[in-house]
């Protein structure tokens, strides 16, 4: 007897409660990789939550430089900095095939009438994201290349049960210059004599750091 057909899953069940509800007001739309939903300077008011996939928010100047602010995935949100009415003040393009909730700010309006307690939630959000660009900015202030990428490599590493750490998704080169506001053949020129000093491992597609970094190279 065949079985019977398994229910849909909900889009919305990895999201916290809050932003359940929220998302369930938007409408839903599915985006190729490398498709940008903001791109920085544009005027906006929507918000993007993130249901399936990976976005990547970066700045850029005319030379097409850039610098990542961060990556981010399933409970994310993203736009609510142009919701004063300003225009964008990053790109966002996604890293991989994505669906998002899109949320018009009059959806936004009235969820906030109905949930006056979320207006705490975006307000944190915006707060969180406030501070990371502080510390972010006063990283590439204070910090040579080599120092902000040991911040990024201890971010990134996890601790295993042997004492190491392992970055089980090895960035490229490129997405590190990007994150660090240098080139890359400066990251690759790093990289590589951290290798050759037995101070990173690489293991598969991942990264294995077996001991602690020195502050200074």
């Amino acid at each position: 007897m065949p079985s019977a057909p398994s229910p849909p899953t909900d889009p919305f069940a990895a999201l916290p409660e809050p932003l359940q509800r929220l998302a369930r007001r938007g409408e839903r739309r599915r985006f190729r990789k490398g498709h940008r939903l903001i791109q920085e300077g544009d005027a906006g008011d929507t918000l993007y939550i993130i249901l399936s996939g990976r976005v990547r928010a970066f700045g850029s100047n005319d030379r097409d430089r850039e610098i990542t602010y961060g990556t981010y995935g399933v409970g994310e949100y993203l736009g609510e900095m142009s919701l004063d009415g300003g225009v964008r003040s990053a790109t966002v393009e996604t890293l991989e095939p994505c669906e998002c909730a899109v949320i018009t700010r009059q959806s936004l309006q009235q969820h906030i009438a109905d949930n006056p307690q979320f207006a705490f939630e975006l307000l944190a959000k915006v707060i969180r994201r406030a501070r990371a660009a502080t510390l972010s900015a006063k990283q590439l202030a204070l910090n040579d290349v080599y120092g902000r990428l040991v911040l990024l490599l201890n971010e990134l590493a996890r601790p295993q049960a042997d004492g190491t750490r392992l970055i089980a998704e090895r960035p490229t080169h490129r997405e590190m210059a990007n994150r660090l506001g240098c080139s890359r053949e400066m990251v690759s020129r790093l990289m590589k004599d951290l290798e050759a000093g037995g101070l990173t491992v690489p293991r598969g597609d991942g990264l294995v750091l077996p001991r602690p970094l020195p502050s200074r190279w």
